[in-house]
């Protein structure tokens, strides 16, 4: 049998994947298999990338939200010319390789964002295409595109059953995102069997009922695949989705069609008989003929003149316009502009205060205007999260230059998207909801910690404190739970400037998400004549009160339970025995403090401690020596005026008092 030459990149991509799981002995060979089409007429003909420069800002982004299927991407990077060896796709699944079982950004060159969990990625790819759209509207006004690029994503069976990618669909649809491109791996297959056994809805009706600009079309027509991309991309006002029906493990003779072919390594005769149905030699492993991989290398050439182009575009805008340049660079590059922390509002002594909600809706009045590339939003609760600054504009479609997103009441894809804006680059994100539906936030906010990328979270009504709403929104293991995740920053401020202060951290954290747990009701504001400074912030916990130099107890807390150490700190005094206050507003970077400071703050001499926290006890035992030492919540909360809560659950200065008093 005679072949193209075609014909023979796209089994090349198949067997480089077959090959790799077999090696393995561990994968998904079939999703590889039955996109092979669809990925080399992209990646060959519509994708505008340069290998060379993975980091280029005008790229087109790819996503593989099936990540399942990792060995197609792996496979392509390797022949278009990403810095991938034929070592590392022969290495896949195995310690220390860059061709990890599912895609991870900053590990592998050249992909985009980790996937994995399905829906994800999916999700991911609206918060690129918001994020494009954005700095387009913000920068090419000139005269001068500096940002004009696609977003395609393949996706799966699984990615549009998740949840989450249901709430980004409807959004994107709302948004007009027409620069958004996915491509449908409609292969009727699970790991359970045959979608008939759970997926029968018309999956096309439902995306042009959310707005979607959507074709079916045989997934092995490269003709087809060709010019139904070419129609999604003339769409400017609707994303598209191209449903391509395809077999699953394309051509093996006895497992193609099955969820055999899904899961499993095919087997070395089952690949030998494929090869050989390809019209390939069933004797050789990871081979690539020298044409094809030449055809596949012209991508270097053209993603070279592709980039080229757009540097002299660069440099017209910057002699025409060089602030323009400059900020978009900055953005792009995650610079922050000089100084933007002088602009951090200071808050005076106040004994009523106010509920660092409200103190952190300030900080964002005073910090946006010197912070363009801060972009959030809030899930529908913008007047309760107060994240809406004053000066930011709406981002709606057609009209992409503002700053505040309204995500509706869309957690799971809010938190998504923020990682799809931040991994496209130019803006940092944040979201706002109650702590509580920080549930919703959870993938994403472990797939930031895992990636390292920068996500802000605002989470108000952050306790018991939020009162009537009762215990369905009280959230009493939340603050636990989130610390449990690694790399991520959980900060509960104790008064406005503490709060001022945890935003600062919040921006300045590159490498990973940053979460605000933030008080419904009213707190004093200190008096830093009196108490130490609220710089101390930045350390993750400090001492407040360091006039008492010798102290034979320590009462530790956070947030709104500072002022209870604060009033226990008295009536120790009051009985003689001297106490030392520490507010610890974030363990993690309290943690990331050298040796000789913790023992600063937290004496090893001094082991009569106490903490007090609106929450379960879980997670202060390395500070205090023991859970027993914690005044804490041992069930969901109740429906209340917040001082009666505190009052009925024993939150309360004198059961701190009791707690230190048994110890000495």
């Amino acid at each position: 049998m005679s072949l193209t030459l075609e014909q023979r990149c796209v089994h090349t991509i198949r067997t480089l994947s077959m090959d790799a799981v077999q090696k393995a002995n561990s994968g998904h060979p079939g999703m590889p298999m039955g996109m092979a089409d669809v990925a080399f007429v992209v990646w060959t003909e519509f994708l505008k990338h340069n290998p060379a420069n993975p980091k280029w800002h005008d790229r087109d982004r790819f996503i593989l939200s099936a990540g399942h299927g990792s060995m197609l991407l792996y496979s392509l990077l390797h022949l278009t010319g990403y810095d991938l060896s034929l070592d590392e796709i022969k290495n896949f699944r195995q310690w220390g390789s860059r061709t990890p079982g599912h895609p991870e950004v900053h590990i592998t060159p050249g992909v985009e964002t980790t996937t994995g969990p399905l829906g994800q990625g999916f999700a991911n790819g609206v918060g690129m295409a918001l994020a494009e759209a954005h700095l387009a509207a913000r920068y090419n006004h000139t005269g001068h595109k500096l940002t004009d690029h696609f977003t395609y994503a393949i996706v799966s069976d699984g990615d549009l059953m998740e949840g989450v990618s249901q709430e980004a669909a409807s959004l994107a649809g709302h948004l007009k995102l027409g620069k958004l491109i996915y491509f449908y791996d409609d292969n009727k297959i699970t790991i359970d069997g045959s979608t008939d056994l759970a997926f029968t809805e018309n999956v096309q009706q439902r995306f042009e009922a959310y707005g979607w600009h959507c074709i079916t079309i045989d997934g092995h027509d490269r003709d087809a695949i060709r010019e139904a991309t070419r129609k999604a991309q003339a769409v400017p006002d609707k994303p598209s989705l191209i449903l391509c029906r395809t077999h699953i493990g394309f051509g093996s003779p006895n497992k193609q069609d099955t969820a055999s072919s899904h899961g499993s390594p095919l087997g070395n005769s089952e690949i030998a008989l494929t090869k050989k149905g390809y019209g390939l030699d069933p004797e050789k492993s990871f081979h690539i003929d020298e044409d094809v991989l030449a055809f596949f290398r012209r991508e270097l050439q053209k993603g070279a003149a592709a980039e080229a182009a757009w540097d002299t575009q660069l440099e017209a805008c910057r002699k025409a316009h060089p602030e323009i340049v400059e900020e978009y660079l900055s953005r792009m590059e995650g610079r922050l502009p000089e100084n933007w922390d002088d602009v951090r509002p200071e808050f005076p002594a106040d004994p009523k205060g106010m509920a660092t909600r409200k103190a952190s809706g300030l900080v964002l009045d005073a910090i946006t205007p010197k912070i363009p590339a801060l972009v959030g939003g809030s899930a529908d609760l913008s007047g309760s999260n107060l994240t809406k600054a004053q000066t930011a504009g709406i981002v709606q479609a057609g009209a992409y230059g503002g700053t505040y997103i309204h995500y509706g009441v869309r957690e799971h894809a809010m938190g998504s998207m923020m990682n799809g804006m931040s991994l496209h680059g130019g803006v940092i994100p944040f979201g706002g909801t109650f702590l509580v539906f920080s549930d919703y936030c959870r993938p994403a906010i472990r797939l930031a910690g895992l990636s390292h990328i920068q996500a802000i979270y605002v989470f108000t009504h952050d306790s018991i404190g939020l009162g009537e709403d009762g215990p369905t929104h009280q959230p009493v293991e939340h603050l636990a739970a989130l610390r449990a995740m690694m790399n991520v920053l959980v900060m509960r401020p104790a008064d406005a400037n503490e709060t001022a202060y945890c935003w600062q951290a919040a921006v300045a954290h590159k490498t990973g998400p940053s979460l605000l747990a933030l008080t419904r009701q009213n707190l004093p504001t200190l008096d830093r004549s009196k108490y130490a400074s609220a710089a101390g912030t930045l350390r993750g916990a400090y001492v407040l009160n360091p006039e008492v130099e010798a102290p034979q107890a320590i009462v530790m807390a956070s947030g709104s339970e500072v002022e209870i150490a604060m009033k226990a700190q008295e009536l120790l005094q009051a009985e003689g025995i001297p106490t030392r206050v520490v507010s610890v507003p974030c363990f993690e970077l309290f943690d990331q403090q050298d040796a000789a400071y913790r023992e600063a703050v937290l004496p090893a001499s001094v082991q009569v401690r106490a903490a007090v926290e609106a929450g379960i006890p879980m997670g202060w035992e390395p500070y205090t020596g023991s859970r027993d030492k914690v005044v804490g919540l041992t069930n969901y909360g109740a429906s209340a005026p917040f001082e009666t809560l505190y009052e009925e659950f024993g939150l309360t200065a004198e059961a701190v008092v009791a707690k230190i008093k048994a110890q000495l």
